[in-house]
C-alpha cells in the first residue's frame, strides 16, 4: 500500500537528495577553506594533502554532485564508503553505540548515501537531464 504522500515520492526524493548532499558539502567546506565555522578551535582548513584534507574532498565534491544530481550512484557510493570508515576510525573506539561515541551522523549518512547510491538521481537532476539526451 502507497501512503499517502505516495504520489508525490519522487519530488520528496529530490528534494531529500538535495538537502543532504548540500549538508554534506558544508562538512568539506569547513575542512577545505576554513569556511562555516572552520576546523577545531582555530577556524581553519585541514593541511593540504592530509587525511582531513582528502575527507573535505569527497564531502565537499560528493556533496555538490549528490545536491546536483551530477554522477549521483558513484558520487553517493564513496560518501556512504567514507562515512562508514570515519565512524570505525573517530567513534567506533569511544563507545559501542553511536550514541555514546558521537557518531550518530556518520551512521546515518553512510545509510542514507547507500540508498541515495542504489536508487540513482530521480527528478530534479544533471543525470536525469543527461539521460534524456542520451535516448533521443
Amino acid at each position: 500500500m502507497q501512503g499517502f504522500l505516495g504520489k508525490f515520492s519522487g519530488l520528496i526524493y529530490a528534494t531529500m537528495r538535495i538537502v543532504v548532499g548540500l549538508m554534506f558539502a558544508q562538512h568539506g567546506a569547513q575542512k577545505l577553506f576554513g569556511w562555516l565555522g572552520g576546523m577545531g578551535e582555530d577556524g581553519g582548513s585541514a593541511p593540504f594533502l592530509s587525511l582531513m584534507f582528502f575527507a573535505g574532498l569527497i564531502e565537499f565534491f560528493g556533496g555538490m554532485f549528490v545536491a546536483l544530481g551530477f554522477q549521483t550512484s558513484w558520487a553517493a557510493f564513496i560518501a556512504s564508503g567514507q562515512m562508514a570508515v570515519a565512524y570505525f576510525m573517530a567513534h567506533a573506539s569511544r563507545g559501542l553505540f553511536p550514541i555514546q561515541n558521537r557518531g550518530e551522523s556518520a551512521v546515518i549518512y553512510s545509510f542514507v548515501f547507500l540508498y541515495i547510491a542504489a536508487h540513482g538521481a530521480g527528478k530534479l537532476s544533471l543525470d536525469a537531464i543527461f539521460n534524456k539526451s542520451e535516448k533521443k
